[in-house]
């Protein structure tokens, strides 16, 4: 399968657990929108009654195009299920998002549902976390101090690894909260649990990509197939 295949497929797997009357979590990035799109073929083409919450400004116009009921976490704070895509994931189900800069509210979902899916395709698989660059979202206040912090916790737990501002079309890039992402460049977290409680109790970090059990069932598409993991 080539690689948006295997994206599909991954959703394919995914979407089985969607009944009629659930209150949904809707992902952001590549890989969930083909999720999105198959929640809109089960209200358009089956009359599934769904109400779906999105991680995402992209992701709510996606849904509204396709005729997708939204709700806010106001109007219903604890969802069924969510399911997202991941930027990394291990076989104990840890991940790291935040590639898209929507992390902050895609944490707040999936923590609000009952149950989080992930979906990806096989090269997001990985033995260890930290290939791919961190994601911290801090608010613009400060942002220097706060580097310098999250700098200090690297420091304390032996991570070595570039702090970078992220820019679009160069300014900082701004996420749907109105804040800045800070990319941490680590090569390898050995205690992901750790750095997450540390960067957490940071003044001035919204919040991180390190999505610590949280997932509860991951689909792995590959060449071969797809694989079921479950924490």
């Amino acid at each position: 399968m080539r690689l948006d295949e295997q994206k599909r497929a991954a959703a394919e797997a995914a979407i089985k657990h969607v009944k009629s009357g659930m209150k949904l979590g809707l992902g952001t990035g590549s890989t969930a929108r083909h999720f999105v799109d198959l929640v809109g073929d089960l209200v358009n083409k089956k009359g599934y009654d769904l109400a779906c919450v999105p991680t995402s400004e992209a992701t709510r116009k996606q849904a509204e195009g396709l005729g997708i009921k939204l709700i806010t976490l106001e109007q219903e704070p604890v969802l069924d299920l969510t399911v997202d895509g991941a930027d990394e994931l291990d076989d104990a189900l840890n991940l790291i998002k935040g590639g898209g800069g929507a992390h902050v509210r895609e944490k707040i979902v999936a923590t609000s549902s009952r149950q989080m899916i992930v979906i990806a395709d096989e090269s997001k698989r990985v033995a260890g976390l930290g290939a791919f660059p961190l994601p911290v979202e801090v608010v613009p206040y400060g942002v220097k101090a706060t580097a310098y912090k999250i700098e200090r916790i690297m420091h304390r737990l032996e991570l070595k690894g570039a702090i970078v501002l992220r820019l679009k079309d160069g300014k900082p890039f701004v996420t749907d909260n109105g804040n800045v992402i800070l990319d941490c460049a680590l090569g390898s977290i050995v205690e992901p649990l750790k750095l997450s409680i540390q960067l957490s109790c940071v003044p001035g970090v919204v919040d991180h990509g390190l999505f610590i059990g949280i997932a509860n069932k991951a689909y792995i598409a590959g060449a071969g197939g797809v694989a079921e993991l479950d924490r």
